[in-house]
């Protein structure tokens, strides 16, 4: 098979992420033109000046909210999604580079974005280069479209939808190969409850990353220091208070993740056993499934549920718990949601909704499935077959799309997570596979 990628590619798109990487772009307060804060503009910018400079024609909204880079002729449009966003970095402390300054050591690029989603859209960018430079001509329009607040809202997409051109079918490289036909609807929530005259909270963590941290300073520290050690957690303590630690991943995964916040609501439930935290210390406790909650949910298809509770935070007013749910593609999602209603308000809580986008489905039999696995099978020598995903993409917005990419089988999931990091060789593949499947697609 014949292959584009050249080494001027892959150091161009190591020396073009390295120039996006560098702008720490999660979302901060609105300004003019820019919605989600001026860092996510910038790095929007950033990304429309590598398209112009490789001869795409260009467009970013006024407003800040979406741009796309576009090559090509036809009618159909394929498109390509990604994101510029990225979740905050944490404690910078705690990351052996500087995550926002792309480093290259013993062959793995580390820096915010390089596997969430900066990486794989400069990918699939080189990848359509180096098509353009092998002299491959195009039958549809290669539309990237890049959206600015994927990590929260996705309210730039949103405003793509509604001012232009719907594509005819697309992919979106923000996830796993091979090709993600299926994703289990992402359900954001809050669960609010009574307050506490004895101790308060305030923690800040994404609602789609389980957290790794959760730290406290309030009355009876020594009884919460035994409580931790009583439940077997890890915690430690400084002149600020306890850190009690876990491990973070994507929500998707929660159930391969230790939640600190959980971990500190079980020991501050042992600890002021009349507060608000009995809905986790005696209920929830650290179940990433909702079994404890709602019972055993999941299909043959995509699954079981899991169940994200990221931040807890208590004043005397009220206690407010931040809920991620990945919710398996066949189950009905009113039914579950009346059902979690019921069960928190035992608990003193009501349930109040933030945001849900409902499943994706692409038949695995459809024609945009069936091209992307060929050429993946023919690429790779892999045999491994369309996969069902708790995440969530900007696929799910957009006609007959599907995830396809970045991450090969075996590369560790470092997004969202401290260090995150992506091989340079592993980047070179998955723009192999891009540029056949573009090629296969839309070539001619």
């Amino acid at each position: 098979m014949q292959t584009y990628i050249k080494p001027t590619h892959k150091q161009a798109a190591v020396d073009a992420l390295k120039r996006l990487v560098k702008h720490p772009s999660s979302t901060t307060e609105a300004v003019p033109g820019a919605p989600f804060g001026q860092p996510i503009r910038d790095a929007l910018d950033e990304m429309m000046r590598i398209c112009a400079e490789l001869g795409f024609k260009t467009y970013t909204d006024p407003d800040g909210n979406y741009g796309y880079a576009e090559v090509g002729e036809g009618e159909a449009i394929f498109g390509i999604l990604g994101h510029v966003d990225v979740v905050p970095a944490g404690d910078v402390a705690d990351w052996h580079h500087d995550p926002f300054d792309l480093t290259v050591e013993n062959g793995v690029m580390y820096g915010r974005g390089v596997q969430d989603d900066k990486g794989p859209s400069v990918a699939a960018l080189y990848a359509v280069k180096a098509l353009m430079d092998a002299g491959v001509t195009f039958k549809e329009r290669i539309q990237f479209i890049f959206g600015t607040d994927e990590e929260t809202l996705w309210r730039g997409i949103a405003v793509y939808q509604q001012k232009e051109e719907p594509i005819t079918h697309g992919i979106a490289p923000d996830s796993e190969f091979p090709v993600t036909y299926a994703e289990k609807g992402l359900q954001q929530s809050y669960f609010v409850g009574p307050g506490s005259t004895e101790f308060t909270l305030t923690m800040q963590n994404a609602f789609n990353a389980v957290p790794a941290k959760a730290q406290y300073n309030g009355p009876k520290l020594a009884e919460v220091k035994a409580a931790l050690a009583d439940l077997g957690f890890d915690y430690d303590t400084d002149e600020n208070g306890i850190t009690v630690t876990g491990k973070s991943v994507h929500a998707m995964l929660a159930p391969q993740g230790t939640n600190a916040v959980l971990r500190l609501a079980m020991a501050l439930d042992k600890v002021f056993p009349d507060g608000p935290l009995g809905i986790i210390g005696r209920c929830f406790k650290e179940d990433a499934t909702g079994t404890n909650l709602v019972g055993e949910v999941s299909d043959e298809a995509s699954g079981q549920l899991t169940v994200n509770i990221s931040n807890i935070e208590v004043s005397e007013k009220e206690t407010r718990m931040q809920v991620d749910m990945r919710i398996p593609v066949t189950v009905d999602h009113d039914e579950l949601i009346q059902k979690m209603t019921e069960k928190v308000a035992a608990f003193g809580y009501r349930y109040e909704d933030f945001d849900y986008l409902a499943p994706l489905y692409v038949p695995k039999d459809s024609e945009l499935v069936e091209k992307l696995m060929a050429v993946y099978h023919e690429v790779t020598g892999d045999d491994t077959g369309p996969q069902v995903s708790g995440g969530g993409t900007y696929a799910r917005t957009m006609n007959q799309c599907v995830a396809f990419g970045a991450m090969l089988p075996g590369v560790p999931d470092y997004m969202h997570q401290v260090d995150e990091q992506w091989a340079v060789e592993k980047m070179v593949t998955a723009m192999e596979i891009y540029a056949a499947a573009i090629k296969a697609i839309a070539g001619q």
